[in-house]
């Protein structure tokens, strides 16, 4: 019999005592006692399907920084604890996308493969996101493609990806069993489903063939539940406009469009005054929704998720829960004090089960026949 790891067997207690709680559950202690049992024995313990589709629900319900929150209960949780092989969690994955962006119509899916420490070890995708674009530093230091993927890119390039370098290049999927080295899989090009930007008055803004992908699915973020750790859990939702707009197409260290779209526009950019920026931005807004909605692509505008959330906040305080928040997580990056969330404060303690970032593997430790450095101008 090994000895009693308590930390974990207290973390089991307290996920179950809100599991059965929540969903008015009978037998709680007889089920305290077969993890205890399990724990005695093992080291570790197993959660029965209806936990793990819960607690997964939960983490979603309690992570600080999303403002999606409102549609915790309708989370779509694929168990894959069966599923510990590179090359079945690709294939699997791939599913995951077919099901999870559904023509456009966008279900929030999560696919939850063994814990840590089990006999598969730790399973691990390399890549911040299933779907995301590469990005390329040119000797001049310029970046073709997104600067936020230039290391990640080089990794794959030393791995033995070969590509296209054009400026929307779908980086493949990363995978790392325990000890085993990464492996790489290209996605099948039917599998993205992706949305050219275009806009209902500017007619010139199609032929910068600018464009982006319909779904995201965080995929290097840790779950835990109850103390076990599911290193390799990616979920996903539907986009916001502004982290489209705003963030990655927007942002100065990203795909920063916006002083190409305030030539085009005809705009003064010699001054900051002149608000040459939010004027454009707000075009690049107007294309991004606008061509999602064209797509049949779900999507939500910044003013109805903070109204969302708000409904959020009303609904947990009715069932006796207080939020916690990441208020400069949850205001969005534009327009912020016209929205409810902006005049709000919320508490910030991290409650389980959540998901939790990871350190990257291939940042820290690289492989020996694998070089990561930096772009001397772009840093990721």
């Amino acid at each position: 019999m090994l000895p009693l790891p308590f930390d974990l067997l207290q973390k089991a207690t307290d996920f179950l005592q809100v599991f059965y709680e929540e969903n008015d559950l009978q037998d709680l202690s007889q089920r305290v006692g077969q993890v205890q049992d399990e724990i005695s024995a093992t080291g570790s313990y197993t959660l029965t399907e209806e936990e793990l589709i819960y607690g997964a629900k939960i983490a979603w319900r309690n992570s600080n920084r999303c403002i999606g929150r409102l549609f915790w209960k309708s989370l779509k949780v694929r168990d894959r604890r069966a599923i510990s092989r590179a090359e079945d969690i690709f294939s699997d994955l791939m599913e995951h996308l077919d099901f999870a962006t559904n023509g456009g119509k966008i279900r929030s899916t999560v696919s939850i493969y063994p814990a840590a420490n089990s006999e598969s070890g730790e399973i691990r995708i390399l890549n911040k996101q299933l779907i995301r674009y590469a990005g390329y530093c040119l000797p001049n230091g310029n970046v073709v493609g997104d600067p936020d993927s230039v290391d990640f890119t080089r990794l794959c390039q030393d791995l033995g990806w070969e590509s296209e370098g054009t400026a929307f290049d779908i980086l493949p999927v990363v995978i790392q069993v325990s000890d085993e080295d990464p492996k790489w899989f290209s996605i099948p090009e039917e599998k993205v489903l992706r949305v050219p930007i275009s806009h209902p008055e500017y007619a010139w803004l199609e032929s910068m063939q600018i464009q982006w992908y319909a779904i995201p699915v965080i995929s290097d973020m840790r779950l835990e539940i109850g103390g076990l750790s599911f290193t390799c859990a990616p979920f996903n939702g539907w986009y916001m406009l502004t982290e489209i707009a705003v963030r990655n197409l927007a942002d100065a260290q990203r795909y920063n469009l916006l002083p190409q779209l305030a030539e085009k526009m005809g705009l003064d950019t010699k001054h900051p005054r002149t608000l040459w920026k939010d004027k454009a931005l707000v075009v690049l807004q107007e294309a991004v929704l606008y061509s999602f909605q064209e797509k049949g692509v779900a999507i939500v505008d910044h003013h109805s998720a903070s109204e969302q959330f708000l409904e959020f906040c009303n609904i947990e305080q009715s069932k006796g829960r207080t939020v916690q928040a990441e208020w400069s997580w949850i205001v969005p990056p534009t327009a912020g004090s016209t929205m409810g969330v902006f005049h709000r404060d919320w508490g910030n303690e991290i409650l389980s089960p959540n998901f939790f970032y990871q350190e990257h593997h291939w940042q820290i430790q690289p492989r020996k026949e694998v070089e990561t450095k930096s772009c001397p101008f772009h840093h990721g």
